[in-house]
């Protein structure tokens, strides 16, 4: 069995700043140990490349695949998340936050702020990248639903004019979208709908 250390030793470990390392490894202490889920936090903000792109990944997986019990302590991150979307400058970072955020619980513009971030990295020059922001766009459509109208049209271009892993993807979305297109009415209903819930 690997030894253990912390957090962040653990996300040190790796070949190159791109290479997964113990991330899957450290994703399963968080879960068992939601206590430690700061040490990860704090790692979003390393100096080592490496570290950082770790951690999005670890953090990833921890939303994934147990965001019901990490939900509410996700939500004192949520600001600085937020803020780091348009800061993230790490590729891996940016497609592993382009997943994250649309799992935590946001506000009308909250859900905005990120639309915006994600709608710019339609531009980056990582397919990866891209094609998670259009996976990301449309998980926030489940919270604003007011969002449907521009993420279709998004899509709708993108499946057509962009990389091959984007059209692809793009088909996808569209294809789950207008399989449940909704009306107009019907949209503002889901966001009434959502707000009311919040309260």
């Amino acid at each position: 069995m690997a030894k253990m250390g912390t957090i962040h030793s653990m996300l040190s470990e790796g070949k190159g700043r791109i290479s997964v390392g113990r991330a899957d490894e450290v994703a399963a202490l968080v879960i068992a140990n939601p206590e430690k889920l700061s040490r990860l936090m704090e790692c979003l903000w390393d100096k080592d490349p490496g570290v950082v792109n770790r951690a999005g990944h670890a953090l990833e997986r921890v939303t994934r695949d147990a965001m019901d019990v990490f939900a509410p302590l996700l939500a004192d991150w949520k600001t600085s998340l937020l803020g780091l979307l348009p800061e993230a400058a790490e590729n891996k970072l940016r497609w592993h936050l382009a997943l994250i955020v649309p799992r935590l619980t946001l506000s009308h513009s909250e859900c905005r702020r990120a639309a915006t971030a994600l709608q710019s990295w339609l531009e980056d020059g990582s397919s990866i990248v891209k094609t998670m922001a259009m996976q990301g766009l449309v998980d926030l459509t489940r919270q604003d639903p007011s969002l449907l109208p521009e993420v279709v049209d998004l899509l709708r271009i993108l499946s057509r004019s962009g990389t091959p892993a984007m059209r692809a993807r793009g088909r996808r979305l569209l294809m789950k979208l207008e399989g449940t297109r909704e009306t107009p009415n019907r949209v503002r209903t889901r966001f009434a709908e959502t707000l009311a819930r919040r309260r």
